[in-house]
């Protein structure tokens, strides 16, 4: 019989925790028997929840704290509020190697923080960088970092491509990873020097864990050209904002457009299955799941404002990266 996969959940974590937590877990579930869910809150909250679910007792373990982290509070007053919170004891809990990775929808900043406290780093890298999927034309890209690190050296952007060549590998493991750098324009001599300089070592420096294919503009990133975007977490955070906003607004503007009027409505009715194919496409939820990628053990951020659906597909990355020994390859291909 397979092992079972052991998650970590910090279940406070985030908007309508934890109801959408179990419920996401429930929806995960279905498909993925061989999962358990160590949960991290309170008890007296999630217990009526997941009674009502039907989630066998058999798969998840409540792990009781009625302290936990705010999607206000600072990551250093977050770190001080100690040990008890449910963000530090799920991520303890991988520390100790009670679990096989963590999942929160909690505060990005104290997770980041705190899982630094508890966790080593992978050997030669400097900083971790927060990696998530990104739809293109072809399938999906791996963009990092969204956000943890404001800046950035050369060398942090070149350990950056290699970590999320291997993740693209462990996820789409028989696709050719082409790595590109986000840029402001495709021309050599464009971008400030410590993005020039990377694309110079990246150049000469050849790699069997990816193609480097130089710049990527903004507005080439769903071409589908490349599949793993690099860039600092200050760019990368606020593309990836743009991004999920400009979707929700396409999507929203055409189901305006189609209850406006008779003819549109009979027009979606004629085209819903393509109409569902568009909206999956740019569905954020279905891409939900970003990995904190540089440390020795996998943890995982799932967007605070996401529902159950988007929970369950951060639960479903998680499952990925562990049966495909994500952690090993990075540690193996680091030079």
């Amino acid at each position: 019989m397979e092992k079972p996969i052991k998650i970590a959940v910090d279940a406070m974590g985030g908007d309508n925790s934890p109801l959408k937590i179990i419920q996401g877990i429930e929806i995960h579930n279905k498909t993925s028997p061989n999962v358990f869910y160590n949960l991290f809150g309170d008890q007296n909250i999630i217990d009526p929840l997941i009674k009502k679910s039907k989630l066998a007792k058999s798969s998840y373990k409540i792990s009781h704290t009625d302290s936990s982290i705010k999607d206000t509070d600072s990551p250093l007053s977050a770190a001080k509020k100690g040990k008890n919170t449910s963000m530090w004891l799920s991520i303890e809990s991988l520390k100790n190697e009670e679990t096989d990775a963590i999942v929160s929808a909690g505060n990005t900043g104290a997770l980041f923080v705190i899982a630094k406290l508890n966790l080593k780093m992978i050997e030669k890298i400097d900083k971790p960088a927060l990696s998530a999927l990104w739809p293109n034309k072809n399938g999906m890209n791996i963009v990092l970092d969204l956000g943890a690190n404001i800046e950035c050296n050369e060398k942090n952007l070149i350990d950056f491509s290699l970590m999320g060549s291997a993740l693209h590998k462990s996820l789409f493991e028989n696709e050719i990873s082409k790595v590109a750098l986000l840029n402001i324009g495709s021309e050599e001599l464009k971008g400030n020097n410590i993005i020039k300089n990377t694309y110079q070592q990246l150049n000469e420096t050849k790699n069997p864990l990816f193609e480097f294919k130089g710049y990527i503009e903004g507005n080439q990133i769903m071409d589908g050209e490349v599949n793993v975007i690099v860039t600092d977490g200050f760019t990368g955070n606020i593309a990836l904002k743009t991004a999920e906003g400009t979707a929700n607004f396409i999507t929203s503007e055409l189901r305006n457009a189609l209850n406006s009027s008779l003819l549109g409505k009979l027009s979606a009715i004629l085209n819903i299955k393509n109409f569902k194919k568009f909206k999956n496409k740019l569905d954020p939820r279905l891409y939900n799941g970003a990995i904190l990628l540089g440390l020795d053990k996998p943890v995982i951020k799932s967007h605070g404002s996401t529902d159950k659906v988007g929970f369950a597909n951060s639960l479903k990355v998680c499952e990925k990266i562990i049966k495909s020994n994500l952690i090993d390859k990075i540690k193996k291909n680091i030079i």
